[in-house]
């Protein structure tokens, strides 16, 4: 893509038509395809994305590849769950995101996004050294598949990404940046963090949201424009920093009200990278 695009995150389901005709009912060029069952990610499925990509003209512009086992949502039980970081659920979740990378190859996608967890913000952390050296192993593995590893914002303050990418090398790793969740976590100013990983940004999500308000469960989604984010101040950032990949749409909702907010975000968002 010459210029930034806009798109939308579906999830890939059984038939995966149905996905991508959501976004291309919403005239929108691009999707990140949202993978959280595994069983799905097959050369047989890929097959059938491909055809309904190109019937429907929508361009896949990453696989965000979920993992198995229990997943908390909050700053209690997270650390403990989430991504990368729990020990007892790592091995599969390599797999898993291995899975993740194949299936990308397989639709010719280059970027492959997830969340890696709470990477401890100590580099002495006990889990530090098994985490790093679990991510070697997938990113070199995206690598040999042609693709970008790219861990998603939130859980991990942006400084603590800079130290993970330089104790990685530094090669074919990037930054979904995801604005909303830099805030609803309490890690950062978003615009503050888009200026740290200028350089490292490969996909963006725009999502909206508050700083949490307890120090137990995550701050609040929001609509774009009724939260934290200042989204003209990060479309500026990233075209400092010549982003030219997807801006793609995350509401967190179901229903009807949630294609409501997209197409408000899809006016509100227009106006800004035109």
């Amino acid at each position: 893509m010459s210029k930034m695009q806009l798109g939308v995150i579906v999830r890939l389901g059984a038939v995966p038509e149905e996905a991508l005709q959501k976004v291309a009912d919403l005239e929108l060029p691009t999707c990140q395809l949202a993978v959280w069952n595994e069983s799905l990610a097959t050369p047989e499925m890929a097959a059938k994305v491909k055809a309904a990509a190109e019937q429907t003209g929508v361009q896949i512009s990453a696989v965000w590849m979920g993992w198995p086992g229990p997943k908390a949502w909050n700053f209690i039980d997270g650390p403990a769950t989430l991504g990368l970081v729990p020990e007892a659920y790592r091995g599969m979740r390599e797999q898993a995101l291995i899975k993740g990378s194949r299936f990308a190859a397989e639709l010719g996608v280059d970027l492959l996004v997830t969340h890696v967890g709470f990477i401890p913000e100590n580099p002495s952390d006990p889990l530090y050294p098994g985490l790093v050296a679990s991510l070697r192993y997938i990113v070199r593995e995206c690598r040999a598949n042609g693709q970008t590893f790219c861990f998603e914002t939130g859980q991990e303050t942006p400084t603590t990404l800079l130290r993970v990418f330089e104790d990685l090398g530094g090669e074919n790793v990037g930054v979904n940046l995801d604005p909303a969740n830099l805030a609803m976590y309490g890690k950062a100013n978003p615009n503050d963090a888009a200026e740290v990983l200028g350089p490292w940004i490969r996909g963006v999500h725009a999502k909206d949201g508050l700083y949490p308000t307890d120090g137990r469960n995550l701050g609040k989604e929001t609509p774009l424009g009724q939260g934290v984010v200042d989204f003209p101040r990060l479309i500026e950032t990233l075209k400092k920093h010549d982003y030219a990949g997807a801006i793609t749409i995350e509401r967190e909702i179901s229903g009807p009200q949630q294609i409501a907010d997209i197409k408000a975000a899809v006016v509100y968002l227009s106006s800004l990278i035109n």
